[in-house]
């Protein structure tokens, strides 16, 4: 509090010019050894972050200012809107104050919160010409700094500089008019002269004798090395043509086209207006040592053969002067041809040149860092001698040598290895600039991908429409961009990414309107669930005397109306979970109900706890792992995004566990849970938050969080995180989802693991949904074989007979055969591999699990479970003790539930609203949110960021909860 109050002393008098109060403070926080804070900030609205020298300088008190400035404020520190104290001394006009300032280093180029530097906010001609003067100056500074590290081949220097902020001119020259390429030329500092030259140095320009860095440069190294860069520069103008072409497509034969060359490059538009925007690139091709031939007979006609071998044909519109038009072409492309060639060769020596410097430089740096370690450990040790040697422990003149000798060794070490990280870092920039540039390379391959695909689903419109009628039709360009499909079996994006993650609706956005894209939902392929044996979940049930539901109220609409692609096109580049999607791609359960869905399987808890051998115990849990996925197959609704401090809860006395969940965060979604059993025999618990990319082609979840199921009877504890989970054709064709990635479930007790490996679908779709892995000991010695789908079943084996019947799998030529003959209509990319196909059984296998069908109804019902048709049943003896928050309440999902989608869709818009609001107003006031039932905390098992669960939810003591429905 004394601190507190000496400050807001020094800030007062600072404002008054109270000069001897002021020397008073600043001399008892050297004698009395205070804590006061030379720079510390005004909590006033008037003067918001502002420093006693902000203030001394605004109010125009020259002496205080000087006290300060000597006392060691800072001169340079901005406040709340971005103002230095030279800002204010600007502003006000106070002239001495300006000049006072600048002799002590302020900064005349720092830039407020309006985006002025101090000389913007004055009209003082004289503080103009101060504040000029010393950018001038500081600007000077900077140069000369520059060119005496190229003199002097400091490289660290010379990065800093030409990297920072404020990078002085590259070409700034001395007093004979030399840059800083002359005088790294001139002394042979090679790495000096390959940084400079990658920043943009000039090779051409000259000095004040006429020479340039070429003329004055020593070594033959140098001259290849700078004669490249010259050669290129030279030639670096090249003419850009553009104009109108016909190409022939694969599939589409001759197309017109708005063809561009340009630097090295050609692309090819639909129209000139999409070139002129950037948009719908339908190709790229570098013409590095491309060359075209042509027909003699044919003068419209040429063929363009590229670096890869791959060849593109052209004509030239036969309406112009085909000859001469196309000789124009011709002739460009040779010239960009020749450019691109020459351009990759020059960059190539240079590439070269610096790389072996750098790795040359580099081996020298450890080499000496070695000598100088040896001896230092060498003289080291004498010392030691020398020290114990000593009888009457006085250090003699000997000893004292021995003792700096050693010391500057230990500097010239630190020197050694100072030089090596620095060489490491000029090695890390090297690559970097790699990274980008296989950035900028993806980016055009994923631009040619997305042509193909739109080719490739035009041709298949083409060839549909062929069978039905046998007149040729002809194919709108702009088909693409309404992803217009004519499958009775394309499935919708929404609720795909389910449990692996969900949503992609953000509270704060508004429903996409209807668009008149068309897009057809799945046709069920055919009841099928996800539960074992007899009656785990999937089963008409009844317990407490309470039959549960086999149905819900209302049967699923349409969806006929909506295309996805039409809505998330426009949101390229946009983070998913800010992206609004219109309530028809919903189904009526909230994410935390659809997170109960692991519990379906509970059975294979039980199985676990009633084995005492931990092998066993392991398989049931690794399956417990893989069942929790199996949910979403088939599943096309998206569940609602559950509101900040939703809960849900669940008693199942016929599945023996009780389950609570709530929504601790929104940004980002984080949903936490935990779930024990009703004899007290398992807690089951964990927090799940997605990870989102949008691939253009595909979405793919990436689940983050951590799941943990403990067993208390054998003080065993498993943890897993899920596979990430990914949805084909968004652009085109049909929709379609996959699991792919490696699970580990862990036993942190015995140490044994079960590693599976969800597979990718691959080429053919012969791996499609297939689970395979091994359970391992602490040694890790293979124990056992895990393998199956996540959509039917899993088994165990020997890992012995597995590994043979892999081998002999891959031997059989036969199958391969089989697997590579697809038919003209399917691509792997465009339709999802057909999964009728059952697990192939190995002898000696042991089932684990296996689904049974969903119920006869499911394909009304959003693809349900009996289940999960249960889930937001909400009995009359719940009413008035569940929570106010619980999920069955919500009445956007009851809306939608009973069939009343215009209702479900007013109802979400007002609660998402109403949740913005009542954010907008916590930041306002000082409340924080409170999460109810859950602490973040280190998982105590692997120590990983968790939610856990603080008790007391089922004491049914529910006061104070927000009011969010």
């Amino acid at each position: 509090m004394e601190d507190c109050t000496l400050e807001e002393q020094l800030l007062l008098h600072a404002k008054e010019g109270n000069c001897p109060q002021v020397e008073r403070l600043l001399q008892s926080r050297i004698h009395q050894n205070s804590s006061l804070n030379i720079n510390c900030r005004s909590r006033s609205k008037t003067c918001s972050g502002w420093t006693p020298l902000h203030l001394a300088c605004s109010f125009g008190h020259r002496d205080v200012v000087e006290e300060l400035l000597k006392a060691g404020a800072d001169v340079n520190l901005q406040n709340n809107l971005g103002d230095t104290p030279l800002h204010k001394a600007a502003y006000a006009g106070r002239k001495e104050i300006v000049l006072l300032l600048l002799r002590y280093d302020a900064c005349a180029n720092i830039i407020n919160g309006t985006a002025q530097i101090p000389k913007d906010v004055t009209e003082d001609d004289e503080i103009i010409t101060m504040l000029e003067a010393a950018e001038r100056r500081a600007a000077r500074r900077h140069e000369e700094k520059l060119l005496e590290a190229a003199r002097e081949g400091d490289i660290s220097t010379l990065s800093k500089l030409l990297n920072g902020k404020d990078a002085p001119d590259i070409h700034c020259r001395d007093s004979v008019g030399n840059t800083p390429l002359h005088c790294a030329a001139y002394r042979g500092q090679k790495q000096c002269v390959i940084k400079l030259l990658k920043c943009g140095a000039n090779p051409s320009i000259k000095n004040n004798n006429a020479q340039t860095a070429l003329d004055l440069v020593c070594t033959d190294e140098l001259k290849q090395i700078l004669a490249a860069y010259k050669n290129k520069d030279m030639s670096s103008v090249v003419q850009k043509i553009e104009g109108p072409l016909w190409k022939s497509s694969r599939f589409l034969g001759w197309r017109s086209h708005w063809v561009v060359v340009e630097n090295g490059t050609v692309s090819w538009y639909p129209r000139q207006a999409n070139a002129l925007a950037g948009v719908r690139k339908q190709g790229c091709k570098s013409l590095s040592q491309a060359y075209c031939m042509v027909k003699p007979w044919d003068h419209c006609f040429f063929m363009l053969r590229c670096f890869d071998d791959s060849v593109h044909y052209f004509k030239v519109p036969s309406q112009t002067n085909a000859v001469a038009t196309r000789k124009r072409w011709l002739d460009a492309f040779e010239e960009h041809a020749s450019y691109c060639t020459r351009h990759d060769t020059e960059e190539v020596i240079i590439d070269d040149a610096a790389g072996d410097v750098r790795v040359r430089n580099l081996e020298q740096a450890l080499q000496a860092a070695r000598a100088f370690q040896q001896k230092l450990e060498s003289e080291v040790s004498t010392f030691l001698s020398m020290a114990k040697n000593e009888e009457n422990y006085e250090l003699t003149g000997t000893l004292l040598l021995k003792a700096k000798e050693t010391s500057e060794l230990s500097s010239e070490t630190c020197s050694a290895l100072h030089l090596c990280l620095e060489l490491l870092s000029k090695q890390e920039e090297v690559w970097s600039l790699k990274v980008e540039q296989e950035v900028e390379k993806n980016k055009a391959l994923t631009e040619a991908l997305q042509t193909l695909a739109t080719e490739n689903h035009e041709l298949k419109q083409s060839l549909s429409k062929r069978r039905k009628s046998s007149n040729l039709s002809t194919l709108n360009e702009d088909d693409f961009y309404d992803a217009v499909s004519e499958s009775e079996s394309e499935h919708s994006l929404s609720g795909f990414l389910s449990v692996a993650s969900y949503s992609c609706e953000e509270d704060e956005g508004r429903d996409t309107p209807f668009l008149n894209t068309l897009r057809r939902p799945s046709a069920y392929r055919g009841p099928s669930g996800m539960s074992g044996e007899g009656n785990h979940g999937n089963q008409p049930s009844q317990h407490n005397g309470v039959k549960h539901r086999t149905s819900l109220p209302a049967p699923m609409f349409s969806r006929n109306d909506v295309s996805i692609w039409s809505i998330l096109k426009k949101c390229i580049g946009m983070e998913l979970s800010k992206i609004a999607m219109p309530v028809v791609f919903n189904e009526p359960l909230s994410f935390l109900q659809r997170l109960t869905e692991y519990m379906e399987h509970t059975y294979l808890i039980h199985q676990a706890n009633a084995t005492t051998d931990s092998i066993e115990r392991m398989k049931c849990v690794a399956a417990f792992a893989v069942s929790a996925v199996a949910s979403q197959w088939e599943r096309t609704g998206k569940p609602f995004n559950p509101l900040l401090g939703e809960t849900y809860e669940l008693i199942r006395d016929d599945l023996g566990f009780r389950w609570m969940s709530e929504q601790v965060s929104h940004h980002p979604p984080v949903s936490a849970f935990h779930a024990e059993g009703l004899k007290e025999d398992f807690v089951f618990h964990g927090s799940i938050y997605p990870k989102l990319k949008f691939w253009g082609k595909s979405i793919e979840a990436e689940p983050k969080g951590v799941i943990t199921l403990e067993l208390p009877k054998y003080n065993e504890a498993y943890t897993w995180t899920n596979p990430t989970c990914c949805v084909h054709n968004i652009i085109v064709g049909q929709l379609w989802i996959e699991q792919y990635g490696s699970v580990e479930v862990l036993n942190h007790k015995t140490g044994e693991r079960c590693s599976m490996t969800f597979k990718p679908c691959g080429l053919f779709g012969k791996e499609l949904h297939k689970v395979e892995g091994y359970i391992l000991d602490k040694s890790k010695k293979k124990l056992c074989a895990i393998y199956g789908k996540w959509t039917e079943c899993l088994y165990t084996v020997d890992p012995a007979t597995f590994d043979a019947h892999k081998k002999t799998e891959k031997k059989n030529p036969d199958e391969k055969k089989g697997n590579k003959q697809t038919s003209v209509d399917e691509e792997p990319e465009e339709t999802p591999p057909p999964d009728t196909e059952t697990v192939q059984v190995i002898p000696g296998s042991e089932l684990i699990w296996k689904i049974t069908p969903r119920p006869e109804n499911s394909s009304k019902f959003y693809a349900f479970s009996t289940f999960a048709m249960q889930l937001n049943e909400l009995d009359k003896r719940m009413e008035g003790v569940i929570p106010s928050t619980d999920s069955r309440l919500r009445p956007d999902i009851c809306a939608m539930e009973k069939g009343d989608i215009d209702l479900a869709s007013a109802e979400k818009k007002r609660l998402e609203e109403k949740q913005r609001m009542a954010r907008k107003n916590r930041t306002k006031s000082t409340e924080e949110w409170k999460v109810r039932w859950f602490q973040q905390g280190p998982n105590p098992h692997n120590k990983a960021q968790d939610w856990l669960y603080l008790k007391g939810y089922w004491d049914r003591n529910y006061s104070q909860l927000p009011d969010i429905y």
